[in-house]
């Protein structure tokens, strides 16, 4: 952004310098709803791929995975008990690493540089997990559909970690119970905001649009399936990069020229 700031004027900015300038321009926490909604939209579709692909286990809505974990115990004929498990331990694992990330800057900005950090670690996860899909051309074996498993279950853990420090009243990405929970409670009561609830039905609709999306890849472009979600959860941290940061320290004539 120095650089754009740096610009001398009447020297015309380039397509990609403008588009950096536009998206600066929306309110941040504008921008942050639009990116919570597209880490939803991409865990939709990392669930919809480890449901058909996998084993019907869930590597981001660990609701089912209990539900699964406890009829497997009782002797029902359900997801792999040993699978579901990886899954919840991965998960689990996942939090605990983005909470040991986010917790020095909790509460500091609306989008700390912490929570790009850990969705960072999130998308190698999700990276590695593309490189084995790609390697057992999208049919893992046992042993390494359980290594799938954990790695995406790992990538889902953390980026729920990470949004979770976000303390966005209602939203997980991971999950939609507690977010239809909180939408219908407003609109029962009328208590929040016309706003609140807006981004509270946005992340309910990505979460189904994704798993569509997923599901649509998966029965028609097997090998491609993964890269959706991978791209999705990429393209948040480099809007966040952009949109979020802090203000830099420029003097007020960088200032107009970057404004120009």
């Amino acid at each position: 952004m120095a650089a754009i700031a740096k610009r001398e004027v009447g020297v015309p900015r380039t397509g990609v310098e403008e588009l950096i300038l536009t998206v600066r321009r929306v309110s941040q926490p504008s921008v942050r709803d639009v990116l919570l909604v597209g880490l939803t939209f991409s865990s939709g579709a990392v669930d919809a791929i480890s449901f058909l692909a996998l084993g019907k286990v869930f590597t981001a809505f660990m609701t089912g995975n209990l539900v699964f974990l406890g009829l497997g115990l009782a002797g029902a004929e359900v997801a792999d008990v040993l699978r579901v498990a990886v899954s919840l331990a991965a998960f689990a694992a996942g939090v605990a690493v983005a909470a040991r990330i986010v917790r020095a800057s909790r509460g500091s900005r609306i989008w700390p540089g912490r929570v790009s950090i850990a969705l960072g670690l999130a998308v190698l996860a999700e990276a590695g997990f593309l490189a084995g899909w790609v390697v057992t051309s999208g049919r893992p074996s046992t042993g390494a559909g359980d290594l799938l498993v954990a790695l995406i279950a790992f990538a889902m853990g953390t980026q729920s970690g990470a949004v979770m420090s976000l303390d966005v009243k209602g939203v997980f990405t991971t999950a939609a119970t507690a977010s239809l929970m909180f939408l219908m409670s407003d609109v029962a009561a009328w208590a929040d905001s016309a706003l609140q609830r807006r981004r509270l039905a946005a992340v309910i609709g990505a979460l189904g649009a994704g798993a569509v999306s997923g599901a649509l890849l998966i029965l028609h472009a097997r090998s491609y399936a993964p890269i959706l979600p991978l791209v999705a959860a990429g393209l948040v941290i480099a809007t966040a990069s952009v949109a979020l940061r802090p203000p830099s320290r420029t003097s007020p004539q960088k200032e107009n020229d970057l404004n120009d």
